[in-house]
């Protein structure tokens, strides 16, 4: 029976070679990912998490050093030119050619996938379908942020893919293009059929676009499921506290963690997160015995539970928030 996943993943494991250290950094540490095929999939995690280079092995951009996957049942290390036919790729930088039109951009690219005399009436598609068409004629070097990340997305998808990835596709957008991006991505999963990988540092896009989240940290997925389901893991109400300036951050967690009704306190920085079943009517104890501690608050709020307390519950740190061999492992991958 054909598999109903369109990029399955198992053990990966990635080590890049690090000057003055002999043993390297460790990447991706036995990475397990399954996407389930026509869905928007969310892969989160920090710089240096091991997103981008997870990306670079299912696009036959980098070979693992162990582990197995496949995109559209095709292995990535065994026919990477076939995974290549069923995949289009958006990378955090652009691929487009600044001294070409845009649609010098899209029929290049579609001759190289073969479409032949086909390619120009592809590209005047795409043109019309990103809003790009009164633009068609002009050099890319001339176009906006937003105007050449929609060229960027509309070359991944000249030869028609099956699988999608879209590597950070809104980092540095206007508001405006951003939220016209997210329809876009949302339109290729829904009314297209396509499976889509998404990258992104924003926990709010992930948040509304995905049908499903893989949390990535130290190279492993430590939490995997819907949004709703992760957020719904974090039972009550979340506390956030800005601790006053000089508070040892130390007693402040040692006063929360002997009142009833609190739980799961985790320090970050200057900052405390604590979970309770009803945030509002605990925070006058938790004022009081941060007061009585030594430890006074600047300010507090109560919210629900986001992805970012998700990750923090997880991983002890905000999203955000990335230690020194994490970001050694991110430049090792670029």
């Amino acid at each position: 029976m054909p598999s109903s996943a369109a990029i399955e993943a198992r053990g990966l494991v990635k080590t890049y070679a690090v000057r003055g250290d002999k043993d390297g950094v460790r990447a991706l540490d036995g990475l397990d990912v399954t996407v389930p095929r026509g869905t928007v999939f969310g892969l989160l995690g920090p710089n240096g998490a091991g997103k981008s280079t997870t990306i670079k092995i299912l696009t036959t951009l980098a070979r693992p050093d162990a582990g197995t996957a496949a995109v559209e049942g095709v292995d990535v290390l065994r026919r990477p030119d076939r995974v290549r036919r069923v995949i289009g790729v958006v990378a955090q930088r652009s691929g487009t050619d600044p001294g070409a039109t845009g649609r010098e951009n899209l029929v290049l690219q579609g001759r190289l996938y073969g479409l032949g005399a086909a390619a120009p009436s592809r590209a005047d598609e795409l043109l019309a379908r990103f809003g790009l068409t009164d633009a068609a004629g002009r050099l890319v070097k001339t176009y906006s942020g937003g105007m050449q990340r929609r060229l960027d997305v509309a070359l991944g998808l000249v030869h028609r893919p099956e699988v999608l990835f879209l590597d950070e596709p809104t980092t540095g957008l206007d508001p405006e293009a951003r939220a016209a991006m997210w329809a876009e991505i949302s339109r290729l999963a829904g009314e297209d059929g396509m499976t889509v990988l998404l990258t992104t540092h924003y926990l709010d896009e992930a948040d509304r676009l995905a049908g499903r989240i893989a949390i990535v940290d130290h190279g492993r997925v430590v939490a995997e499921g819907s949004p709703d389901e992760l957020k719904g893991a974090l039972r009550g109400d979340v506390v956030h506290l800005e601790l006053a300036a000089e508070t040892d951050p130390a007693a402040a967690r040692s006063a929360l963690g002997d009142l009833p009704g609190i739980r799961d306190v985790v320090v970050a920085g200057d900052a405390i997160s604590a979970r309770s079943d009803d945030g509002a009517s605990a925070v006058p104890g938790i004022l009081a015995v941060l007061q009585a501690a030594g430890a006074p608050a600047a300010s507090v709020t109560v919210a629900r539970p986001s992805l970012d307390d998700v990750y923090l519950r997880l991983t002890g740190r905000r999203y955000g928030d990335a230690d020194a061999g994490e970001l050694a492992a991110e430049g090792a991958t670029r």
